[in-house]
């Protein structure tokens, strides 16, 4: 692991981590959470809010690094002109609360806008052709059925509702409680116990303060502006002229097709069941240039060869019988999954866990052999903000707790011992699993379906059990957040004060924007490309998924048991570990495996251009300004892309925003 170490201080960039004191020797934090971050707040659920939720609807992706950089660069300019800049653990609480109040929902269906876009998701699901078949049986604590004047009429403040948005409040409360709480209990074992190093963390809180310097004549301003005007350029093309002819004429106009171009159909003759597309959008190729080269390079590889090279050889062979010609990218993508890559998929996580779990176990081998020889000391540093452990940990026992008692209250007739079981033993393994991955190589570990194996191999023939709010939860992610908290001298409790903050207003900004903009507009229409697109196939692979255990006829196999195929499964976790091994003996990169890994359920339309941008920026720019610096200048040229075509789509967005509200009016 010392390369990896080696990679965590080769990234970190200036300022990545806590100013010392006079002596050099202790590090100083210092409160980050002040009236100028609660005010960013406000300013992020009133305006950035509601562009993310059109965003999304539109063109498939929030507003996240967006909201980021402009709120940093508002804030910033005020407080500048007010003699009071801000100072880097404001900066970071910024940057904090603006990813989680616009942070995208759910990725494959465009939701953004907090908490209640799941309710808007339920009330189309329910109404939709796909659900036919089960939309009876989902309760009404989730949803109100399809002919509830809730739903019909799009009103999310009538009564029907009411149960719904009560188990939310209640569920989500839990959820952030259990998050903070044994994400915190895991960051003191593993930052301050373990001593991982955290490779990812450090790039992390180096972006989030790279604007420090902004308007004075440092090289981040100059970057960043560049960065800002090139996206504001792409922007007009890409977002603004979609939106607002889809404002004007009803329909959206695409001058680059959203979220890519899609050549499936043209080559099935040539190679059936190949899923071919390219990404024009330029995020991904910026993305590319900050994200480490060999993950990338091992993402495009895999993809490639997996969507690309392997689908027509399958098909050749019969191993591919639910695909159909014909079909567009995603369609054929859900088919290929089924049939063969599903399995493989849960194989490669599985060897993932494999690895994940033996270098725990060669942690705790260490930590007995060193135990005579040094003395670990569960203190955190002075100054630094914690809290007492034993509260973090009793926040999550509370919520689980409430969890398990709600979740048995819902669906009796699921096993209780279950529950217990997913709550107080599988989640906290599993997220301590992940901590430590995250710790070590910045991914975290997962297994796939396993709720859903879970209920298909109990017997539970219900549809309810899939809106239940059951605890199965990895929060090991936090763990490198409260990292990130430290190498910016941020006080810890700072996290705790935004969350406290943060959890009422992103739920009545949430209910108000959703309440207006589902009311004045029909979820998925004409104008809003990506949601009419994409909506339909994830209401049917939802049905499918939601139908696997109920019964079917006598002789009939499910559609479940159908895909999950244990010689597939074997085959993807010997190959997983395989690899994994090999790249060991050839000293390939880590990196490169946990690439390789991911990219296997990835579309090559989007890993081709990021690996473009990636070698572009390895091949060329790191030549020309050095790779030392171009390590700098990258998080800071996406960020202004990003802040300049979040502009753009913010303008384009709040003009729609505003049409619809007049076109609302009766006079």
């Amino acid at each position: 692991m010392s390369n990896l170490r080696g990679m965590a201080v080769d990234a970190a960039l200036p300022n990545a981590e806590p100013e010392r004191d006079d002596t050099g020797g202790q590090p100083v934090f210092e409160e980050g959470f002040t009236l100028k971050t609660f005010f960013g707040a406000l300013f992020i659920a009133l305006f950035m809010l509601p562009g993310g939720m059109y965003l999304g609807l539109v063109a498939g992706q929030g507003v996240g690094d967006a909201a980021e950089w402009v709120t940093i660069v508002l804030f910033a300019e005020v407080a500048r002109r007010s003699y009071a800049p801000l100072r880097k653990q404001e900066i970071y609480i910024l940057f904090y609360m603006a990813a989680s109040l616009t942070a995208v929902v759910n990725a494959e269906r465009g939701l953004a806008g907090g908490p209640f876009s799941n309710l808007i998701w339920n009330a189309y699901f329910v109404g939709s052709q796909a659900a036919r078949p089960i939309a009876s049986q989902i309760p009404h604590w989730a949803v109100p059925g399809a002919l509830s004047h809730g739903v019909v009429h799009r009103e999310l403040w009538h009564p029907d509702w009411w149960r719904p948005i009560a188990l939310l409040l209640l569920t989500d409360l839990c959820g952030r409680l259990s998050y903070m709480g044994l994400g915190y209990a895991l960051y003191r074992i593993t930052s301050d116990v373990e001593k991982l190093p955290f490779p990812y963390a450090a790039v992390a809180a180096s972006g989030a303060t790279a604007l420090s310097e902004a308007g004075t004549e440092s090289w981040r301003w100059g970057i960043f502006s560049t960065g800002t005007v090139i996206g504001l350029l792409f922007g007009v093309v890409y977002i603004g002229i979609p939106v607002l002819t889809g404002t004007l004429f009803g329909h959206s106009f695409e001058l680059l097709p959203i979220p890519f171009a899609d050549y499936t159909t043209n080559v099935q003759n040539i190679a059936p069941a190949a899923i071919v597309g390219l990404s024009f959008s330029l995020g991904n190729v910026f993305l590319g240039f900050v994200l480490p080269y060999e993950i990338v390079l091992g993402s495009m590889v895999s993809s490639v060869i997996a969507m690309v090279i392997m689908n027509p050889i399958l098909h050749r062979f019969g191993l591919l019988p639910s695909y159909r010609l014909g079909s567009e990218a995603l369609t054929a993508k859900i088919s290929v999954d089924t049939d063969f890559w599903l399995s493989i998929g849960i194989g490669i996580n599985l060897a993932i866990a494999c690895i994940g779990i033996a270098l725990v176990y060669k942690a705790f081998k260490d930590a007995r052999r060193l135990r005579g020889e040094q003395k670990i000391s569960l203190a955190p540093p002075p100054g630094r903000g914690d809290i007492p452990i034993f509260i973090a940990v009793a926040c999550w026992l509370v919520s689980t707790t409430v969890l398990v008692v709600v979740s048995h209250y819902l669906v009796p007739a699921f096993p209780a011992w279950l529950l217990i079981v997913f709550g107080f033993f599988w989640s906290p393994l599993n997220s301590y699993i992940s901590a430590r991955m995250f710790g070590l190589t910045g991914r975290g570990v997962a297994f796939p379906y396993l709720k859903e194996m879970s209920v298909v191999a109990t017997g539970y023939q219900r549809v309810d059990v899939w809106y239940a709010p059951i605890p199965l939860n990895d929060q090991g992610g936090a763990a490198q957040r409260f990292r990130e908290v430290e190498l910016t001298g941020t006080k810890i409790h700072s996290i705790f004060k935004a969350e406290l903050v943060m959890y009422p207003l992103i739920f009545i900004a949430s209910f108000c924007f959703w309440a207006f903009f589902w009311n004045t507009n029909p979820l998925p229409s004409g104008m809003f490309p990506y949601a009419q697109k994409y909506w339909p196939i994830q209401a049917q692979w939802q049905a499918v998924l939601q139908q696997i255990n109920v019964p079917h006829a006598k002789g009939e196999v499910g559609w479940f048991a159908k895909a999950i195929k244990p010689s597939y499964i074997g085959i993807g976790t010997a190959g997983g570990l395989i690899l994994y091994g090999l790249c060991g003996v050839f000293k390939i990169p880590v990196m490169f495996f946990y690439g390789m890994a991911g990219g296997v359920g990835l579309l090559p339309a989007n890993t081709v251009p990021q690996f473009a941008g990636a070698w572009a920026g390895r091949k060329f720019l790191a030549k020309k300004y050095g790779l030392e610096n171009w390590t700098r200048y990258a998080p800071v040229l996406l960020a202004g892309f990003s802040c300049g075509t979040g502009l753009i789509a913010l303008a384009s967005i709040s003009i729609a925003l505003i049409s619809r509200a007049v076109a609302k009016l009766p006079y």
